[in-house]
């Protein structure tokens, strides 16, 4: 005599969520950024700066493309420029004064290697890509949180 089972019909396998512990740069990084256009004037960038209480940004195009990064440093060149030739500060534009060349990272870089760009590197911000469109910015303060935020967790 055969033996029945008394379990029921068994649910068909459904397909697992990829889960991922929180190290990700996607996880840290900050995404709602104050942004600058390059023909936007310095001073309202400074202004922005004072307002926001932030120290950089990251300069997009009409069409959303990052094409440069503008810091407090680039703003104190513009101030010491102007104290130089003994002139007002200009009205001039962003595209003058900003980093064309930047470095950026993907938002699936683990934010170990993010902090080596950072300790490499020296830089206090950087953009966040995805697909080549910019989707945040992380700074050396988000990779320290998520260093405390890792270390609080247990591992098993």
């Amino acid at each position: 005599m055969a033996i029945k089972s008394f379990q029921g019909r068994r649910a068909k396998d459904v397909a697992k969520k990829e889960y991922h512990a929180p190290i990700l740069v996607e996880d840290y990084m900050s995404k709602k950024l104050v942004t600058f256009r390059p023909d936007q004037s310095i001073l309202d960038v400074m202004e922005s700066f004072a307002k926001f209480r932030i120290s950089g940004g990251p300069v997009l195009d009409d069409s959303g493309f990052l094409v440069g990064i503008v810091s407090e440093a680039d703003c104190m060149k513009k101030i010491s420029e102007s104290r130089y030739f003994n002139q007002p500060i200009m009205d001039t534009n962003v595209e003058n004064f900003m980093t064309k060349e930047v470095e950026t990272i993907p938002n699936d870089m683990s934010i170990f290697d993010a902090a080596g760009i950072f300790h490499k590197t020296g830089r206090r911000r950087l953009p966040v890509l995805k697909d080549g469109l910019i989707i945040g910015q992380i700074s050396r303060k988000d990779i320290v949180v998520a260093a405390l935020k890792l270390n609080a967790q247990n591992w098993k």
